[in-house]
């Protein structure tokens, strides 16, 4: 920081001191001023001449009022203005009194609103030229008395100018602060969105693998004494369902690197075109899965893409946790006009629940926990019907959940095929 800038900063915390010196140099210059005279026998000629006691006592009170001109404007400027106005019909010689009625009125101007500043210039010019001109010794038309005019319009345009200036730095400040907010507020909410899908992601891919792997590793102490070919196959399955999940799990959590880190996924995100891969999983854990589909030849936005494959997922993950080993599943994904509809169908006959959601007591789109067994939520409680909803929600979709009439549970989504996204709107 330059010595300037320094002195200007101890200048702006002391603002009383600054109008003191400024009081004190206004001072300087009207006392030097009232002893010069500019009237000479050969026209304009400068000489030296002896003020009057008046005018010098006109001249201290106007240089002490500035001293509080930034406490009381207004005050100081009648003040200032009062002595400027006695000085100009009595001085003859007159001393340069009005100088500090022109600061006064700099400060009102600087201070109030364009109207005040309109109003009290006016006046003040108005008062001060017409008693010079019609009360003072001199000429109407002096020079003098036009000086008095000329120089307090030039206080006020000055002070309003100043004003201006101040309220439009000021504007522009704080558009930049609330530009800034804006930009950290945004921030913060695409990191919570980022967040929420990458929980989704982490939760449908663990909930769907750790589910197979657990049925499966069951299977195979069940049997490993009296069928070890059938445990080597369940212990296969379990291998190859372990292998997926670090596999999607890697490509979830590689989303959290830095830009410069190695190894960054390159696998696409999962789709309907991997309906049938899926289905197998859950029909090698045992879980009877019929899969229709109307869609061919439809082409899905990523986003969409996802969310009906997560959907899918989660809802046969429900049915194989919640509605029994013999419980039987149906899967359709149709094309209806602009949407795509996903529907999940059990029957419920497992004895272990009432439905992909264990319970029938589900209200439709509740976001609540994924129950266990008897219709009771899980020890932890889950997230499924939750992260379905927020996946729907988030591409505008529908989402219907709840028990069958007859046992079971149905899911089913509507998401539309042209998305925000897709058509480039904001959502």
């Amino acid at each position: 920081m330059s010595t300037l800038e320094r002195a200007r900063c101890r200048l702006k915390a002391h603002p009383l001191a600054l109008d003191a010196a400024l009081a004190a140099g206004v001072l300087v210059c009207m006392v030097v001023g009232s002893f010069a005279d500019s009237h000479g026998g050969n026209g304009v000629t400068w000489g030296v001449r002896t003020p009057d006691l008046l005018s010098l006592l006109l001249i201290t009170i106007g240089g002490v009022a500035l001293v509080f001109r930034r406490i009381a404007p207004k005050t100081v400027l009648a003040v200032t203005g009062t002595v400027s106005l006695v000085e100009s019909v009595t001085g003859d010689p007159r001393a340069p009194v009005a100088m500090s009625a022109v600061v006064a009125l700099y400060t009102v101007a600087s201070t109030t609103d364009r109207t005040t500043t309109w109003r009290v210039g006016l006046l003040t010019m108005t008062v001060l030229t017409g008693a010079a001109m019609l009360a003072g010794p001199l000429p109407w038309y002096a020079q003098e008395n036009l000086a008095i005019f000329a120089w307090t319009g030039i206080g006020a345009t000055a002070g309003d100018a100043v004003r201006s200036r101040r309220a439009f730095v000021k504007a522009i400040r704080e558009r930049a602060e609330r530009a800034e907010r804006t930009r950290e507020e945004e921030a913060r909410r695409r990191v919570a969105e980022e967040r929420l899908r990458i929980a989704r992601d982490l939760h449908d891919v663990v909930a769907h693998h750790i589910a197979l792997v657990n049925v499966q590793a069951g299977v195979a102490a069940h049997v490993m004494d009296k069928r070890p070919d059938q445990a080597k196959e369940a212990l296969a399955h379990v291998r190859e369902a372990s292998r997926s999940a670090l596999n999607e799990l890697r490509a979830t959590v590689g989303l959290l690197r830095q830009t410069g880190d190695p190894e960054a996924p390159t696998e696409p995100a999962p789709g309907l075109s991997r309906l049938d891969d899926l289905a197998g999983t859950f029909r090698n854990a045992g879980l009877r899965v019929e899969v229709a589909r109307a869609d061919q030849g439809t082409t899905l936005p990523a986003a969409v893409d996802l969310a009906a494959y997560r959907i899918i997922q989660e809802a046969l993950t429900n049915v194989r946790k919640h509605a029994g080993p013999a419980a039987r599943a149906e899967v359709s994904v149709v094309r209806v006009g602009p949407n795509i509809e996903v529907t999940v169908l059990d029957d419920g006959s497992g004895g272990g629940g009432s439905g992909a959601a264990g319970g029938g007591s589900t209200a439709v789109g509740s976001p609540g926990d994924d129950p266990g067994e008897d219709g009771a939520p899980e020890a932890g409680g889950g997230h499924g019907l939750l992260g379905m909803r927020e996946r729907v929600t988030a591409l505008r979709g529908t989402l219907t959940t709840g028990p069958r009439y007859g046992g079971g549970f149905r899911v089913h989504a509507i998401l539309p095929i042209k998305t925000a996204t897709a058509t480039g709107e904001p959502a």
